[in-house]
C-alpha cells in the first residue's frame, strides 16, 4: 500500500489533492451514490426511458410520490441516485437553465448543453473551501434535434454520453444486462420492458408497481410523460408473461 493511501488531513473541510493525486471527498460522494437506489436510462431510436427502483420505507408512505425521476423541460427528464436533498438543488438549477435558454434563444435546450452546465456546478463544489461535493449522480435523458440522448454526471462534474446506463447500488449488475440486451432500434415498449427487467434484477422479492417508477420521452412527441400506476401494472404483467411467470 502506498505511504500516501490514508486520507489523513486530505478529507477535511476543504477538498484538496492528497499527495498521490486523490480527492477523498469526491470519492466519498461517489460512494454515497453507490449506496443509493438503482436508476437507469435507455436511449433508442424510438425515444428515451428512465426507470428507478422505489424503496418504500413505511406502509404509511404515499406510493404515488416520485422522488428519483424529475421532469426538467417538456423534452428532458432526469433520474438521480444518491442524496435526494442534494438532487433538488441541481434539479431546480437544471429547470432554470432550460427555461432561460428557451427565453433567450427561442428554442429548447439540448440535453448535452444542460448536462454540461450542471456538471460545471458540481465541479465548482469540489474546489471551494467550506463546501462539499454533491452526493448524487444524475442521468439526463431527452429527445432534442440530435435525437434521443442520455448523459451521466458524477459528483466530480464529469459527464459522459451513453446509449443505456445505470447508477446506484445495482448499477454494475444492470449495466451487464444492458450490455447484453440493448439494441439501438428497440421500440419504446420494448425499452420499457427491458427497463422493468433491469429493475427486477436488483429488487428484493417480486417486482410490483409500487417498487418501480417509469418515465418516457417518445421521439415522436418529444414530450416527457410519467407512467401511472395502472400503466406500470400493465407493463409488468406483459414482462411476467414474456418471462413465463
Amino acid at each position: 500500500m502506498s505511504m500516501f493511501a490514508m486520507p489523513g488531513a486530505y478529507d477535511r473541510a476543504i477538498t484538496v489533492f492528497s499527495p498521490d493525486g486523490r480527492l477523498f471527498q469526491v470519492e466519498y460522494a461517489s460512494e454515497t451514490v453507490k449506496r443509493g437506489a438503482t436508476v437507469l436510462g435507455i436511449a433508442c431510436d424510438s425515444g428515451v426511458v428512465l426507470a428507478a427502483e422505489e424503496r418504500i420505507t413505511s406502509k404509511l408512505q404515499d406510493s404515488s410520490f416520485m422522488w428519483k425521476i424529475f421532469q426538467i423541460d417538456e423534452h428532458i427528464g432526469a433520474a438521480v441516485a444518491g442524496l435526494s436533498c442534494d438532487a433538488h438543488i441541481l434539479i431546480d438549477q437544471a429547470r432554470l437553465y432550460a427555461q432561460s435558454h428557451k427565453l433567450l434563444y427561442d428554442e429548447p435546450i439540448e440535453v448535452e448543453t444542460l448536462t454540461k452546465r450542471i456538471g460545471e456546478i458540481e465541479q465548482l463544489y469540489t474546489q471551494h473551501a467550506g463546501v462539499r461535493p454533491f452526493g448524487i449522480s444524475i442521468l439526463f435523458g431527452g429527445v432534442d434535434r440530435v435525437g434521443s440522448r442520455l448523459f451521466w454526471t458524477d459528483p466530480s462534474g464529469a459527464y459522459l454520453a451513453y446509449k443505456a446506463w445505470s447508477i446506484g447500488s445495482g448499477g454494475e449488475v444492470v449495466n451487464e444486462l444492458l450490455e447484453a440486451e440493448y439494441k439501438k432500434d428497440l421500440a419504446l415498449d420494448q425499452a420499457i420492458l427491458l427497463a422493468i427487467k433491469c429493475v427486477d434484477k436488483v429488487l428484493e422479492g417480486n417486482i410490483e408497481p409500487q417498487k418501480i417508477r417509469l418515465a418516457v420521452i417518445p421521439s415522436t412527441t418529444r414530450k416527457f410523460n410519467r407512467l401511472g400506476y395502472e400503466e406500470i401494472s400493465e407493463y409488468i404483467s406483459k414482462y411476467k408473461r414474456a418471462a413465463g411467470r
